[in-house]
């Protein structure tokens, strides 16, 4: 259907040609006339798209929902919001015991998918008592309703909440959410993807090959499949997707512009990615199954890095690409979900030390790894993460600190041996200057002036020149997508990335675990911080250091990892029927009542 439509069009383009349009090549002023109208409706449907998406996002809060109840005996009952707390005398302990016996961190009361709850203890000093028996530090105890627990010299007992109070919780979290319905904000970014296709044709000429029709029509499939089968399963939050499929859509035009026949690849890399993503929000859901596999994720981090350094080769001073028949790929890029993975933590293994030096010796080669490759924009991402995980899994700041400090000491050693990093930073802040304009600055004073070119609106999809620059496909991607598509979209997009990571950050005050709100605001880091070195840098506001744009740059792995870290952030949204991340039963709702809800 879409081949004859694209067909009829360019039929069109033929008459307008042959009605007396004869002083110019063959389609040229009706590719003219098209480009000045769609560049337009791009803008239009482009702000529909992601400004709808961002506000449904923005709009939906987090209400505090009571999952039970925690009797002090001869006091007061103390409502328990989270499914993990920490229990103690602490200011910062999520339920606070006002009990000179009672130790600052006494113990962790936790909950699980099933509605059962566990208590253990962290090492206090006078230990705990559950029916009278004491409990063994850091072993989980079952505490069901009605036990007694004494904590120090403070007696109590855990009840569960009452069904009208549950049906309660799903009602609040019910208005809470404000979630739009998906068909209108798809059948747009379908008319988009469509009018990408009838602007490339016309702009390419030549250069335009059947596979770039084919690439936009299977991420169209992969998109309706997807909000059909969702849509099936109960689910109805699709802002986050629809962002992601939106910048996925723009990574195609980029792709296309610059090497054509190489979209397809490109294509498929979507297709896997959201694969990834499927089944990493299915396997999230269950908080042990994930859990289980931390072993897993160390040792396939560690194999990545390995297989990295033994066949790689170098390119572009950098040892990060191992070639694999005609493709290629950074396993660098993979081994960030599993450094996310292994790196979020529940509240029970927040208190073990052991848990927290086994991490930070796994980033340490991670840094390790990365420096022996040369690739240190992508050694920066992991740090920054790795501070935000550290804080998240402590917050202790002086240690952060320290962390910076020997960061620091470190850096100015690489910039020392490494003359190529020190090169850039000597760039930086100077590009315009005559002795880098052409030189060191090239990259960056190129796309200062195809952004400038293309203004507001953009000079149209495979209408620019900067596609001929290296690199404007992939580190240099913000100066493709401001020249063709406008200053607006190239914000637009920024904005939606922002956007994530407010999202995430919000996500934290409902979190089922602390595993998930950690995982959640790791990969929004990365989303976030690669985000500012990718623009900033291509604009001379930060140094230039060649990593990638999430979900629009070009490039395999990129794409793949992209999306498997969206699957932390899905895992995080609680929102009522949102995530499929999140079982119907652990929103308190069956699939009938799903139905019901549906209806109301």
């Amino acid at each position: 259907m879409i081949s004859n439509l694209l067909g009829g069009i360019q039929d069109w383009f033929h008459m307008m040609y042959s009605a007396g349009v004869a002083t110019v090549k063959s389609g040229h002023a009706a590719s003219l006339m098209y480009t000045a109208a769609a560049r337009w409706i791009f803008i239009l449907l482009a702000a529909f798209i992601l400004i709808r998406a961002i506000i449904a996002l923005l709009r939906s809060k987090s209400p505090s929902e009571v999952w039970a109840y925690l009797h002090i005996e001869g006091s007061r009952n103390i409502p328990i919001t989270h499914w993990e707390n920490a229990i103690g005398r602490a200011p910062s302990c999520d339920i606070q015991l006002e009990d000179m016996s009672v130790s600052r961190n006494q113990g962790t009361l936790v909950r699980d998918n099933n509605g059962y709850w566990t208590y253990m203890d962290l090492g206090s000093r006078n230990g705990a008592f559950v029916n009278g028996e004491k409990t063994v530090p850091y072993k989980p105890v079952v505490v069901g309703a009605g036990d007694k627990l004494v904590l120090g010299s403070t007696a109590c007992e855990l009840f569960p909440v009452s069904v009208a109070e549950h049906m309660n919780n799903i009602r609040r979290r019910a208005e809470y959410t404000h979630i739009l319905p998906p068909w209108m904000t798809f059948l747009a970014l379908t008319l988009f993807q469509f009018l990408t296709v009838v602007q490339l044709k016309v702009a390419l000429g030549t250069r335009y090959v059947p596979s770039v029709t084919v690439s936009f029509v299977g991420l169209a499939v992969i998109m309706w499949a997807y909000v059909i089968a969702m849509k099936v399963m109960h689910r109805r939050g699709f802002e986050i997707e629809t962002i992601a499929f939106f910048l996925s859509t723009l990574s195609l035009s980029v792709v296309a512009t610059r090497f054509p026949t190489q979209v397809f690849k490109q294509f498929i890399t979507v297709a896997i990615g959201v694969g990834l993503f499927l089944f990493m929000c299915t396997w999230l859901r269950d908080l042990k199954r994930t859990l289980k596999v931390k072993n897993l994720m160390y040792a396939a981090a560690v194999l990545l890095f390995a297989f990295n350094l033994v066949f790689a080769t170098s390119k572009y001073g950098q040892l990060n690409w191992v070639q694999l028949g005609g493709f290629s790929m950074q396993p660098s890029e993979i081994v960030k979900l599993a450094f996310i993975w292994v790196g979020a933590a529940t509240m029970n293994e927040l208190f073990q030390r052991k848990n927290s030096m086994v991490f930070t010796a796994f980033a340490f080669f991670c840094f390790l790894c990365l420096a022996k490759m040369g690739d240190f924009g992508t050694a920066v991402i992991f740090f920054v993460t790795y501070l935000v995980i550290s804080f998240l899994r402590s917050g202790d700041f002086t240690r952060l600190i320290m962390i910076v400090g020997v960061a620091f000491a470190g850096g100015m050693v690489v910039l020392r041996f490494k003359s190529y990093i020190a090169a850039r930073l000597d760039v930086w802040g100077h590009v315009w200057e005559a002795a880098n304009a052409n030189a060191g600055g090239f990259q960056q004073t190129r796309t200062m002036s195809a952004a400038a070119s293309g203004g507001l609106i953009g000079v149209g999809a495979g209408k620019g020149w900067f596609h001929t620059i290296f690199a404007s496909e992939t580190d240099l991607v913000f100066g493709t997508v401001a020249e063709e598509w406008g200053l607006i979209i190239a914000i637009l997009m920024v904005v939606a990335i922002v956007t994530l990571a407010i999202f995430a950050y919000r996500s934290i005050w409902a979190g089922r675990s602390t595993y998930y709100t950690i995982a959640a605001c790791a990969a929004t880091t990365i989303f976030l911080f690669q985000t500012i070195l990718n623009f900033f840098g291509s604009v001379d506001l930060l140094p230039l250091t060649g990593v990638t744009f999430p979900f629009v740059s070009g490039g395999g792995t990129s794409m793949i990892a992209s999306w498997g870290l969206l699957a932390f952030v899905k895992a995080a949204d609680t929102r009522q029927n949102a995530s499929i991340a999140v079982s119907l039963d652990d929103q308190g709702l069956t699939s009938e009542g799903a139905d019901h809800y549906e209806e109301a």
